[in-house]
């Protein structure tokens, strides 16, 4: 096969995975949502004013994408929740950089919502 044959191919490839690497998170109904629990052991800011929880004994982070935009204060969320068991909804999404960090679409603490995105 020639040059130009293997060229293309590379630059479809490359233009697919970036589009699934750059597509936004979705917004998902509440009842499509994965769920977690587990006790809050850390918060904290990374990235772009984002929100991280740490959760005992799992080995994923899960964060509120711009939370420190969205009105959350740090010194709030780590008096109200940390060593607390909260409940998480993430939308389920797959993504080629991997999941070791899932977007939060809302927070519970004893049955009241502390965070949410979903309508």
């Amino acid at each position: 096969m020639s040059n130009k044959y293997w060229i293309s191919l590379t630059g479809v490839v490359l233009l697919v995975l970036g589009i699934l690497i750059l597509r936004p998170v979705p917004i998902p109904n509440e009842k499509d949502c994965e769920v977690v629990s587990g006790t809050v052991i850390q918060i904290e800011e990374q990235g772009v004013k984002d929100i991280v929880f740490t959760i005992a004994g799992k080995k994923k982070t899960f964060y509120v994408n711009r939370g420190l935009e969205r009105g959350l204060k740090l010194d709030k969320l780590r008096s109200e929740l940390m060593n607390k068991e909260i409940t998480i909804k993430y939308p389920r999404y797959w993504t080629p950089l991997g999941n070791s960090s899932k977007h939060i679409s809302k927070i519970e603490l004893s049955g009241r919502t502390i965070f949410t995105e979903i309508d």
